[in-house]
């Protein structure tokens, strides 16, 4: 079930969603240990990447154990967003990923994201733009339109593909709903049945049944995954064995779970810094014990922890008695 991407082939269509502020380096590089076929850098503001801010050029940092790489570009501009696309394509991405989904009011705000899904003509010329500007393949991420009432996603997607767009991404809801209701898939169908490149569906893919229904009522050539990999990573290596052979694997034992999260704690604060390191990992740490027996009051106890061997040394403390109890 391979995907292809202009030159780049992907061997298991399960892609890594792009999450602002979660889907950094040492995330994506531990998701694709676990062996998705994408990871998308979270978004980046095409203007602050001209500008090469600190932080912008942090976010679109990649590594070689994260091959192939995509990196999601945001803008309103289409000469900014041009020359943002050949930036990232001089520093080694393999794709260059147009976000014209996010419903985030800051965003929208600034006429990028979603709000481009009401202005298809100035939609497209983004998408020329970026396209024309790079050798790599671009892709496209989108939502169904702007609210109930303008259902725009199969047009756009025609735009797209007319314009040189080799893969199509659909979160199944439209940006008035933000996150709220379900993921509507089976309208997510109609933006395949309109175009011949892939179409990926988005949106409230959790578990394995999500799967199935996500791709049944789609037809979609394959999954992109969110918040489903919050504080399980490992979930796009079972989504890719269920996609295989159907088999569910569980997750990890609590004592392989302490050494991924350690090792994604420590990757945090070499990427970060310690100050950094130690407040971005709070989330993170907060996902991985979430449903763990006194998970609550251990998270409030190492929030409140500023040295990373004591962190550390406490989740040793709080993984490994639950690990005793269930190999017991």
């Amino acid at each position: 079930m391979a995907l292809t991407i202009g030159p780049v082939e992907i061997k298991d269509p399960v892609i890594l969603a792009p999450m602002s502020g979660v889907t950094d380096m040492p995330f994506r590089r531990l998701v694709k240990r676990f062996g998705a076929g994408l990871v998308v850098s979270e978004m980046i503001a095409s203007e602050a990447m001209i500008r090469a801010s600190r932080k912008s050029l942090k976010m679109a940092t990649n590594s070689a154990e994260e091959w192939p790489m995509s990196v999601q570009l945001a803008g309103c501009e289409a000469a900014k967003m041009a020359e943002a696309a050949r930036l990232n394509e001089d520093r080694g991405a393999a794709i260059i990923d147009i976000n014209m989904g996010c419903p985030v009011k800051k965003v929208v705000n600034g006429h990028a994201g979603s709000a481009l899904m009401r202005d298809l003509d100035h939609a497209g010329s983004l998408i020329h733009a970026t396209v024309n500007a790079v050798s790599l393949p671009v892709t496209l991420k989108m939502r169904l339109g702007w609210d109930d009432n303008s259902f725009n996603a199969p047009e756009l997607a025609k735009i797209a593909q007319q314009a040189g767009v080799k893969m199509i991404v659909v979160h199944g809801r439209t940006r008035c709903q933000m996150y709220r209701g379900h993921a509507d898939w089976r309208k997510v169908g109609i933006v395949k049945q309109a175009v011949d490149v892939p179409v990926i569906v988005n949106g409230d893919i959790t578990t394995f049944d999500d799967v199935t229904s996500a791709l049944e009522q789609s037809g979609a050539d394959g999954v992109m995954i969110g918040r489903g990999t919050y504080g399980k990573p490992w979930f796009i290596s079972q989504v890719i064995a269920y996609l295989r052979d159907g088999s569910r694997v569980p997750d990890p034992d609590l004592e392989t779970q302490l050494d991924v999260v350690l090792g994604h704690y420590d990757d945090m604060l070499h990427h970060y810094g310690i100050d950094g390191g130690l407040r971005i990992a709070r989330k993170h740490l907060g996902w991985y014990t979430k449903g763990l027996r006194d998970s609550a009051e251990f998270r409030n106890r190492i929030n409140h922890l500023d040295d990373p061997e004591q962190v550390k040394a406490s989740l040793r403390d709080f993984y490994r008695p639950l690990a005793d109890q269930m190999a017991a």
